[in-house]
């Protein structure tokens, strides 16, 4: 029963979602709550949303950090000589600048956040 109810909420969020009925922040708030109250878990709503916001805001927070940590290094320009190491590697070839950018993809990465990895390979 659980299962099919998971599988019936991701099916119904999709649906709802590439249809355009509802914007993606709505849905994520009605259709868990609906299918809860569907499948009987009306009493246990409220301390089900608290313990997922406990666990979850230290991760929101640290994330917000990083982000503003690495946009400082960025603006700083701490990765302006890794990048014009590998501009000067690749030469304006296009399949290199692909490679490039990998690599680059890579090495950022590896702090785990994709985040800042997003936020340093665009800005490079």
């Amino acid at each position: 029963m659980l299962t099919f109810l998971g599988f019936a909420m991701v099916i119904t969020f999709m649906f709802l979602i590439m249809t355009k009925r509802l914007s993606a922040l709505i849905a994520l708030i009605i259709i868990p709550i609906l299918f809860a109250l569907f499948g009987g878990f009306a009493p246990k709503i409220g301390p089900m949303m608290l313990e997922g916001i406990t666990k979850l805001a230290p991760t929101g927070v640290m994330l917000m950090f990083a982000i503003l940590y690495f946009a400082l290094m960025i603006d700083s320009g701490l990765f302006d000589p890794a990048v014009r190491k590998i501009l000067k590697l690749v030469k304006g070839d296009p399949l290199k600048v692909s490679v490039g950018t990998a690599v680059l993809a890579l090495v950022v990465s590896l702090d785990g956040d994709g985040a800042t990895t997003y936020m340093i390979c665009v800005a490079a």
